[in-house]
C-alpha cells in the first residue's frame, strides 16, 4: 500500500499543472498544488515512520493530507484515507475482498463529508463506480489483477462522464452551466489513484 501511494504521489508531482489548468477553468487553480503538497508530505511520513498495519497506513496518510492540502480537497482525501484504514485497523495487509471493502469504506466517507452524489460533477463520480465495480468484482474473483482492471474502467468511464455535466457541488457549483464541457480536477487526481493502484498492486 505504500508503493501504492507512492505511485500516486509521483503521478500527482506529474500531473499537478495540468490539475491545477482544469480546476483554473471551474474553480480555484490550486488543486494539483495542493494536492502535491499534501501527498508529498504524506509519503515522506510514511518513510520516516513505515506502517505496521493497515490502519497506520490510512491514519498516516489521511492525517497528513487534512493537514497539508487544505479546503475540501483535504478534507475528502484525507477523510477517504482514514476510513480506508479504519476498515481493517490490525490487519497487516489486506485481501483482494478486503481491499474492496477499505475502498467501500473510504467512499462512505467522502459521500458523509461532502454530501454529493454520483452526477454531482466530483470526485465521487470516479470514486463511486470504482466501488461499485469492486463489489462486484469481488463476489466473483479473488483475483486483484482482474478486480482492479474492472476498477479502472469504471474509473476513465465516470471521469468522462463528468466532462457534460453542470456541477452541483463544491467551487465549481458557483459557475453553474459554464461548468459544462470541462473535466473535473477531482475526479482527474481520484482517477490517478485508481490508476496507480492498477499499476502496483495488481501484480
Amino acid at each position: 500500500m505504500v508503493g501504492w501511494f507512492a505511485g500516486f504521489t509521483r503521478d500527482v508531482a506529474l500531473h499537478a499543472d495540468e490539475l491545477s489548468a482544469l480546476d483554473g477553468a471551474i474553480g480555484d487553480a490550486d488543486h494539483g498544488t495542493n494536492l502535491n503538497r499534501g501527498c508529498r508530505e504524506a509519503l515522506r511520513t510514511l518513510h520516516a515512520e513505515p506502517p505496521r498495519t493497515v490502519g497506520d497506513f490510512g491514519r498516516t496518510v489521511g492525517m497528513q493530507l487534512l493537514a497539508h492540502v487544505g479546503g475540501a480537497s483535504g478534507v475528502l482525501y484525507g477523510s477517504f484515507f482514514l476510513d480506508f484504514g479504519a476498515s481493517a485497523p490490525g490487519a497487516q495487509g489486506l485481501t483482494p475482498r478486503g481491499f474492496a471493502a477499505a475502498w467501500h469504506a473510504g467512499v462512505a466517507a467522502v459521500v458523509a463529508r461532502g454530501r454529493a452524489e454520483v452526477g454531482d460533477k466530483t470526485m465521487l463520480d470516479v470514486l463511486a463506480p470504482v466501488r461499485d465495480a469492486l463489489d462486484t468484482a469481488a463476489w466473483h474473483t479473488v483475483d486483484l489483477g482482474g478486480m482492479l482492471k474492472a476498477a479502472l474502467d469504471a474509473a476513465e468511464q465516470g471521469l468522462e462522464a463528468t466532462v457534460p455535466l453542470v456541477a452541483r457541488k463544491g467551487r465549481a457549483s458557483y459557475i453553474g452551466p459554464r461548468s459544462a464541457g470541462h473535466q473535473d480536477p477531482g475526479a482527474r487526481s481520484s482517477w490517478l489513484l485508481v490508476r496507480a493502484a492498477t499499476t502496483t498492486l495488481a501484480g
